[in-house]
């Protein structure tokens, strides 16, 4: 820390001792000068020592992002795959609703209000076919 005040001190007075021989009014300006410039560097390092802060700031919010971009598409992989399969879990029971109501067309098979087996359907009438096409929707 001495040796700072030292050479500060002996370039002030190298600089008084180099200008001694201007006028006083080229000489303050001169020094003032030099003080504008040090003043300069020290904001533009500053600047710069800020913009560096901020660029690690924002590679760091950037890989954030990356991270819940790359998350966000393996959950999203693994929901088409889930919809695919019941996609055709759905088909299939449009398939076999449509195979049954086939069958109870086909054969008019009456239905026995005193069969045990469907006294918890309470059908009140003959079995009609059964509409699939409000059930699933693609």
């Amino acid at each position: 820390m001495s040796a700072l005040r030292q050479s500060a001190s002996s370039s002030a007075s190298e600089d008084d001792q180099r200008y001694a021989g201007m006028d006083e009014k080229k000489r303050k300006r001169m020094i003032s000068n030099r003080e504008s410039a040090r003043r300069s560097r020290m904001k533009k390092q500053k600047l710069l020592q800020d913009l560096t802060g901020e660029v690690s700031r924002l590679q760091v919010a950037n890989k954030n992002i990356l991270a819940k971009i790359e998350e966000t598409t393996e959950r999203y992989t693994v929901c088409t795959a889930q919809n695919n399969v019941l996609k055709a879990h759905a088909m299939e029971l449009n398939d076999r609703l449509r195979y049954l109501n086939d069958v109870i067309n086909d054969t008019g098979l009456a239905v026995d209000a005193a069969d045990p087996l469907l006294k918890p359907l309470q059908i009140p009438r003959p079995m009609q076919p059964i509409a699939s096409s409000g059930l699933f929707k693609f």
